[in-house]
């Protein structure tokens, strides 16, 4: 799964690229990019295609965190999932999900997000990141004859 994860402080995403080097290794199938700005994810998002674009709602140039997820989630078809410290999280991911918005229906704390458990134990970053899905699974196995 390709995922683009729109996170602005250095070392959270120093520990999500850790995590999925590891999950990389584990080949646990998850392929991610980080963007450090709305700016630098709107790019990425212009020359990738992406599966579920995380997004944090507090980024550097971007004052208006409904404006923030608007501007991504207008970008293409993906699944949107919400993971921020800002205390608006909950009530934007509800608007977004009455807007029709293929999007994660619960935001996540980013401020109880165990980055450095994801780093140490890749499956728990596997798990958290299919948890974002729509199936809300780990991904199909074939089925056995």
């Amino acid at each position: 799964m390709k995922v683009l994860w729109v996170e602005d402080h250095a070392r959270a995403g120093e520990l999500l690229t850790a995590a999925a080097a590891a999950a990389s290794r584990k080949r646990f199938g998850i392929d991610l990019v980080v963007a450090k700005s709305l700016i630098d994810a709107e790019r990425k998002l212009r020359l990738e295609r992406f599966e579920l674009v995380v997004i944090d709602l507090m980024l550097p140039d971007s004052t208006d965190e409904d404006a923030t997820v608007t501007r991504i989630a207008s970008m293409g078809k993906f699944r949107v999932a919400v993971v921020s410290g800002s205390d608006k999280r909950d009530e934007v991911v509800k608007s977004l999900v009455r807007a029709g918005v293929n999007c994660s229906p619960a935001a996540v704390g980013k401020e109880n997000l165990p980055l450095a458990d994801f780093v140490r134990r890749p499956e728990l970053f596997r798990d958290f990141v299919y948890s974002l899905m729509p199936d809300k699974g780990a991904p199909q196995k074939a089925a056995s004859r």
